[in-house]
């Protein structure tokens, strides 16, 4: 059966002008300095965002499973990949929670290498949070800048950069929570969290905008797509370009992120309880073993325990929990994992069909599932002439691939062929050998058995042959 199509939702990203932003990050000197001291913000802050991407990506949120499910696989974003996309580790300490007591200024003022007045008289409240506003900051940077203060103009351009695009929120306003993380420098799980939150609110509630990094999120999701998908002389609608893929076209495994461990769940949770800046959500690690190159198996549904809470309707006191699982990290070696071998089994690949027509496509089909039988009534129709030439021209290609492929298996089966050919030959060879080994056998045994005869009886004959004196006639008597 065919999966239904779903309506789509029109979603947006908070996409802050960041040119005096980056005009500002291209003052950095060093850049190897900065990203060891910063990560890899810089890269970040240069990434060129085609917002029609992710907006297509979060039509395919899966609010049970807490990914994105397409057609026949999905595909998660995890700690171990924000990790490594923004170049700073997961530390072994508890992530920002928001319960945390307001910074000190003098604490603000020394990581910024400013007077401890100066933050007093600048912080203000703005959207009913306390921070520093962009402006104050940037004349900050840039002073220090013309100064040649490298350590201090780095600190405030990383700070602007928490707050303007990691941790987006207020415009032009870098509020407490984005400098707590700062001054924590433990960004990454607020990250992943932030991100699996807003999509997972804003798709349950069907419109709005996602607060979350969204260069991170389309850093990631690129990472796992061939390199000809942002190609597009085609000019073809991003939608068609995501339901084309199939899952031997995405990248699956980098060993670039693979550190050896995952962190695999938290606490009592059977997966990873993530604390967001407005609340909490968890993800399920069991179902990204196939990024890390793991065996991929059709999860329990113990594992997949969908939570999410707003922090202002969290009336189980869920956050307290979240905050006391981050004490116990379970994290996951190699030995634990399996083998890798990117192995996938259908009773998986299975269950994505079925969760997926359960779910609904946001968009006609432009294949079939990868073990699902094609059928001929199965309507493949084009809006566009655009389309349609489009599609021709993929249909093309993938005809040709299997063509190829086909020779490819033709070639190998003509030399498996010969080589059996050979070995019975060889077979049919040695047993011959072997069937003359045993006649020369058994005729060595023929003579030998005449040889050890004929000389019995010549031993028999020559008992015989001399005369006995106890058998000899005596000797005739003389008169």
């Amino acid at each position: 059966m065919n999966p239904a199509t779903r309506s789509t939702r029109k979603y947006y990203f908070r996409n802050p002008d960041l040119s005096n932003l980056r005009r500002l990050g291209k003052r950095v000197t060093n850049l190897g300095d900065f990203q060891d001291r910063h990560g890899r913000l810089l890269n970040l802050l240069e990434m060129k965002v085609i917002q029609e991407i992710l907006n297509t990506l979060v039509q395919f949120y899966d609010s049970y499973c807490h990914c994105f499910t397409f057609l026949d696989y999905q595909l998660v974003p995890t700690l171990e990949e924000y990790s490594y996309l923004i170049g700073l580790p997961v530390p072994d300490k508890e992530p920002f929670n928001g319960l945390e007591p307001t910074p000190k200024n003098a604490a603000i003022a020394a990581a910024l290498h400013l007077e401890t007045p100066i933050i007093k008289a600048n912080l203000t409240t703005k959207g009913g949070l306390l921070g520093l506003p962009a402006k104050f900051l940037f004349e900050k940077a840039t002073a220090f800048a013309d100064m040649a203060s490298i350590d201090a103009f780095e600190s405030i351009l990383a700070l602007l950069i928490y707050g303007l695009l990691l941790f987006p929120d207020v415009p032009n306003f870098v509020d407490i929570n984005a400098i707590k993380i700062f001054l924590a420098k433990n960004p990454v799980p607020t990250l992943l969290a932030d991100t699996y939150h807003s999509i997972h609110d804003r798709t349950q509630k069907g419109q709005g905008t996602i607060l979350c990094c969204a260069p991170l999120l389309y850093k990631w999701f690129t990472l796992h797509l061939p390199d000809h998908f942002k190609t597009n002389p085609e000019n073809a609608l991003w939608s068609q370009k995501t339901m084309s893929l199939s899952p031997s076209d995405i990248v699956w495994y980098n060993r670039d992120y693979d550190t050896g461990t995952i962190i695999d769940s938290c606490g009592e949770f059977s997966n990873v309880p993530l604390l967001s800046i407005r609340g909490g959500v968890s993800y399920n690690p069991i179902l990204a073993r196939r990024q890390f190159g793991y065996p991929m198996e059709k999860p329990k549904d113990i594992s997949l325990d969908g939570i999410f809470y707003l922090n202002q309707q969290d009336s189980k006191e869920m956050r307290g929990k979240f905050i006391q699982a981050w004490r116990a990290v379970h994290k996951r070696e190699k030995g634990q994992l399996g083998r890798r071998s990117g192995l996938v089994y259908k009773s998986y690949t299975q269950w994505v069909i079925d969760r997926a027509a359960k779910n609904g496509i946001p968009y006609p089909l432009q294949r079939f599932p990868s073990s699902s039988t094609p059928s001929p009534s199965l309507p493949m129709t084009s809006k566009t002439k655009e389309e349609a030439q489009y599609l021709l021209t993929k249909m093309t290609r993938e005809k040709d691939t299997w063509r190829i492929r086909y020779l490819e298996a033709e070639c190998e089966i003509e030399t498996l062929r010969g080589q059996v050919e050979q070995r019975d030959h060889a077979n049919l060879k040695l047993r011959q050998q072997m069937i003359e080994r045993d006649d020369l056998l058994q005729e060595k045994d023929r003579l030998l058995e005449k040889h050890t005869t004929k000389k019995q009886c010549m031993g028999f004959m020559d008992l015989f042959a001399g005369a006995h004196p106890d058998f000899e006639d005596p000797p005739p008597s003389r008169a």
